[in-house]
């Protein structure tokens, strides 16, 4: 009979060679029975993004069930700058879960696997109502923040800018000046002035937005009409997607949107994500209460993770629960 797993967790400053070891000698053979568990449980780290944005929260409950139907797991979230730092750290063994846009992927190869499609991000471009930016094309001139650098806004909306035409340009009297913030430095600089709009990709309501709807007078900026160019020159996955009038109190709109996959790396067990996409499915109620976002997850579009495969733990899951 296969002792209970792990049998430890190795220290954190060998965790990438550590784990690797520690994963393909082992297996999850009865992770949810087992009774005969090693006191210090193996470490999983989730890779999520900022503590305002919805992959913390969304990380944060996932960690919660976790931690409660898997004790010889540990689950941890780590605030990062999101989704390229985040495949950057699940690909190379320093995280094991991780969530990101489908737009980064194919810059970064296949270095991870995909548990499941979880939500759809909205691009969401923030000014305050006094402003005189109605449409994209009046960013001309003004500070934006465009996200932190290595984000998956940051690719979304330079690439949006890019399609405009906004991209600077040495000779252009009237640049876009742009400036690389996190969502809630964003919203900070916003609130004080020091930018004209920022940039942010995310499941609505996304908190900071929420915020910043409560304190003063913003406007969210339609963004429909862009979906298309950014397909045709970039990525095939943007789509159009309504901002409803509920997310957030004021006018609804329409914007570009792109999956969010949770991600995990190739060499993690199939038991484990077996485990861990099982719990995903079968507590989405109990995401949904920590973000609506979350909430919004079924089998039928958790396995559309194009142009990611499913992690065969993931896939043998879904096998199972098919009709």
């Amino acid at each position: 009979m296969s002792r209970c797993w792990p049998p430890r967790r190795p220290r954190r400053g060998r965790r990438r060679a550590g784990l690797a070891a520690v994963l393909a000698a082992t297996t999850l053979l009865g992770l949810a029975g087992c009774t005969d568990a090693p006191a210090e449980p193996i470490r999983l780290d989730i890779a999520t993004g900022s503590r305002a944005g919805v992959y913390y929260v969304f990380g944060q409950a996932f960690a919660t069930i976790v931690n409660r139907e898997l004790p010889q797991v540990r689950a941890e979230v780590v605030v990062t700058t999101a989704s390229a730092e985040n495949v950057e750290l699940v690909g190379s063994g320093r995280a094991q879960l991780g969530f990101t846009q489908a737009d980064i992927l194919p810059r970064n190869g296949n270095e991870v696997v995909a548990v499941a499609r979880v939500y759809d991000d909205l691009l969401h471009l923030v000014t305050r109502s006094d402003a005189s930016i109605l449409r994209l094309e009046d960013l001309r001139g003004h500070r934006v923040s465009v996200g932190a650098s290595g984000s998956g806004t940051e690719v979304t909306a330079n690439r949006l800018l890019d399609v405009a035409g906004l991209a600077h340009k040495p000779d252009d009297p009237q640049p876009v000046r742009l400036a690389y913030l996190n969502l809630d430095a964003s919203a900070e600089a916003l609130r004080n002035g020091e930018i004209d709009a920022f940039f942010f990709s995310g499941g609505p309501p996304v908190r900071a937005v929420e915020q910043l709807v409560a304190e003063m007078p913003v406007r969210l900026v339609d963004l429909e009409v862009w979906t298309e160019p950014l397909r045709q020159r970039h990525s095939e996955v943007y789509v159009a997607r309504d901002i409803p009038a509920t997310a957030y109190g004021i006018e609804p709109l329409s914007t570009v949107a792109n999956p969010n996959y949770l991600v995990v790396g190739p060499s993690v067990p199939e038991d484990l994500v077996y485990e861990l996409t099982r719990l995903l499915m079968q507590h989405r109620n109990e995401l949904g209460i920590a973000h609506p976002a979350a909430g919004r997850m079924n089998l039928q579009s958790a396995i559309a993770t194009a142009p990611l495969p499913l992690h065969p733990g993931a896939a043998r899951y879904y096998r199972s629960v098919k009709p």
